[in-house]
């Protein structure tokens, strides 16, 4: 079994606060319902950068994941949801060191 686990890093426009939050709440608590194969997904907050947030999702295999960014919750929160980045995320893949 091939875990695929994740940490997204991000920015938002600080008057996008509670909007952005908002969608991070919604989007957690359907996946979180919903998706079996989803072992772990949080939003965070960076405690040392300014409007910084981070999420950390890990799937049970790749199908997963993909099949979690087609899901109709995901394409109707995330638009609102990266409305509000300020400029790109950043995607950070984590490998366990047993593999």
């Amino acid at each position: 079994m091939a875990i695929i686990s994740f940490l997204s890093r991000m920015k938002i426009h600080p008057e996008k606060k509670d909007q952005f939050i908002d969608c991070c709440t919604q989007l957690t608590e359907k996946v979180l319902a919903h998706e079996p194969e989803c072992l772990y997904f949080r939003f965070y907050k960076l405690r040392d950068e300014e409007n910084g947030y981070a999420v950390f999702e890990s799937f049970l295999t790749e199908a997963a994941e993909e099949a979690h960014m087609k899901t109709p919750y995901f394409e109707a929160i995330v638009p609102d949801l990266v409305e509000c980045l300020d400029g790109p995320y950043v995607r950070e893949y984590l490998d366990p060191l047993d593999s």
